[in-house]
């Protein structure tokens, strides 16, 4: 995958109409048809002669029962890395994204699911994101909500992330306690989750046994954000449209794809690889990785920012076979969105 090979006007415009008609129709692609469809403007004799060279250098290849021809992973990162940045994001998709995030929450993470969603629909691949991670991320709001016999305890992170945990009130503890607990919280805001965690954690030490309990109940809260269920994940959504194109791996190779997408610090290590250190969307082609090449897949992911600093991802995985600039303009506007909320919460 590492050798590059220029490719004269002629052969890149032949190979990009093979990619799109592939993708198009799913079945391999004869010389007539891009000749009639591709206003070229040369002969059949000339694209077949163009073809077999594009096949000779590792851009298309020839599946023996089939006159026609298919792209490699070559030929996709060929194609994609020759259209323009600016492509276009179709009318309906951008009507789509802003209803979307028009109406939708504050809650970070939980706008990030919905966007999942969204993108899976646009595109009718899997929808992936990685949402910030909450170790490192400073708390902007830390809170006790008196609820008659429970306590909500509320973090907000300054990125837009949420954390709630309801607690039984304990008995030594009235509003007025309630009140004094929740003042001595505000000297934590600015640090991060886990400076604030260790604050707390000091604070309970030395204060009486109310607030002791409660203190360690708020640092509980912030433990369990970023351990376990709270540490870096995937969301993931949308896999079903995967069964739709099911036809084009063989069954092997997607019951890899599908145990990896279940198994999530196996997909965390993946997208963490083809996301090292991209400013803009990226696509990972078949065996670019060595897990999407097992797959015969294609990630595209695009990063989202609050202020100058990358919090998270969002993506589509799906085949090779993928509308790549559908996948990349719906995925980068979809992280512009996202970063709008995530600065807006650091504002």
């Amino acid at each position: 995958m590492e050798q590059r090979h220029e490719l004269g006007p002629r052969k890149s415009a032949v190979l990009n109409a093979v990619v799109e008609e592939y993708v198009r129709s799913g079945e391999p692609v004869g010389s007539e048809t891009i000749a009639e469809s591709s206003g070229l403007g040369v002969s059949s004799a000339t694209i077949r002669n163009e073809m077999a060279a594009l096949e000779e250098l590792g851009f298309l290849s020839h599946p023996h029962t089939s006159a026609g021809r298919i792209p490699t992973d070559t030929g996709y990162r060929h194609y994609v890395d020759t259209q323009p940045h600016g492509f276009r994001l179709r009318d309906t998709h951008r009507r789509a994204i802003a209803g979307y995030f028009a109406e939708a929450i504050l809650d970070l993470e939980e706008v990030l699911k919905g966007s999942v969603q969204l993108l899976s629909r646009l595109t009718q691949y899997a929808g992936l994101a990685v949402p910030p991670g909450a170790a490192e991320e400073p708390v902007v709001r830390l809170e006790l909500i008196d609820m008659g016999p429970t306590v909500m305890i509320l973090a907000v992170g300054q990125h837009g992330r949420v954390d709630k945990r309801v607690i039984d009130r304990p008995d030594s503890v009235d509003a007025e306690a309630l009140r004094s607990v929740e003042d001595r919280l505000q000297s934590l805001r600015g640090l991060t989750y886990l400076d604030a965690q260790a604050s707390l954690l000091k604070l309970a030490a030395g204060a009486s046994t109310s607030d002791h309990d409660l203190l360690l109940h708020v640092a509980e809260t912030l433990r369990t954000a970023t351990q376990g269920e709270g540490a870096a994940h995937v969301v993931i959504g949308g896999v079903s449209n995967l069964t739709d194109e099911a036809q084009v791996w063989r069954r092997q190779t997607l019951r890899r794809l599908f145990e990896t997408l279940e198994r999530e610090q196996e997909m965390l290590q993946v997208l963490q690889d083809v996301t090292a250190d991209r400013e803009d969307v990226w696509v990972t082609i078949g065996a670019e990785h060595p897990t999407t090449g097992e797959w015969e897949a294609s990630i595209v992911t695009a990063p989202f920012k609050a202020g100058d600093a990358t919090v998270g991802t969002i993506g589509v995985v799906g085949p090779t076979r993928m509308d790549y600039l559908s996948a990349m303009a719906s995925g980068r506007a979809v992280a512009k969105r996202l970063a709008e909320i995530a600065t807006e919460h650091e504002a």
